[in-house]
């Protein structure tokens, strides 16, 4: 499945979870021991309604700091999870990022909030088409979901000026590394369950910068193109 989205009017949302939105940014991103600083990025997270894209049985909990599940043993991650992997990769209005790991579509919608052109893959049809629903009811008209395996990325929409991983390989995927642009940027997630560091990556006249940012927790990458590296 390949979609582009037609914009719609987002619906009105109660006062309420305005103001839960704001208290996250508040407390979650720029509290002590956060410090998110980019405010392009706080300004999307202010806005993009994250209750959205979790199911009703847990709503009531969407703007708590912690991870939920949303179906199919996937998670959305943390606000600040989210808020940190968007500011290290800092996305500028009308670049053009793949993210790897649709999941919800909540951290399409963040991206695509930025004025970034994202390609995101989703490798369970599922989430990948409750995400497109969600995307497209709230408007977003700069977002092209795909089902399919993310390890080999997205060639025909390459290159790319970032790409953003949410699923953790045990190694960074080589078709993902050719397809990012030459002075691009990717952020993932790297490790077994229990080892993983977010890995910071530059790509510099086909040569890679790499740096560990963070100890992270994510599901793993699944898919032939991962297994069969395992063989």
């Amino acid at each position: 499945m390949s979609v582009s989205f037609v914009g719609c009017a987002p619906p009105e949302e109660p006062q309420a979870q305005t103001e839960l939105r704001r208290r996250m940014v508040r407390e979650q991103l720029r509290g002590p021991g956060r410090d998110i600083r980019n405010e392009r990025v706080l300004q999307a997270m202010e806005k993009v309604p994250r209750h959205e894209f979790v199911p009703e049985s847990v709503r009531a909990h969407a703007y708590e700091d912690r991870p939920l599940p949303i179906g199919y043993g996937q998670t959305i991650s943390q606000p600040f999870i989210v808020a940190f992997m968007t500011e290290q990769v800092n996305p500028q209005p009308g670049e053009r990022i793949l993210e790897v790991g649709t999941g919800s579509g909540y951290q399409a919608a963040i991206l695509a909030e930025m004025g970034a052109e994202v390609y995101t893959i989703e490798i369970l049809q599922p989430l990948a088409e409750r995400a497109e629903s969600t995307l497209r009811r709230l408007g977003y008209t700069n977002v092209h979901v795909r089902t399919g395996d993310g390890y080999l990325g997205w060639p025909e929409a390459a290159p790319f000026d970032a790409i953003l991983v949410t699923c953790a390989p045990d190694h960074v995927p080589a078709p993902l590394v050719e397809q990012l642009k030459d002075g691009g940027r990717m952020i993932i997630p790297v490790g077994p369950p229990g080892m993983q560091e977010l890995v910071v990556l530059r790509k510099r006249e086909g040569k890679l910068e790499r740096r560990a940012v963070l100890p992270v927790l994510f599901v793993p990458m699944t898919g032939p193109g991962v297994e069969g590296t395992k063989r």
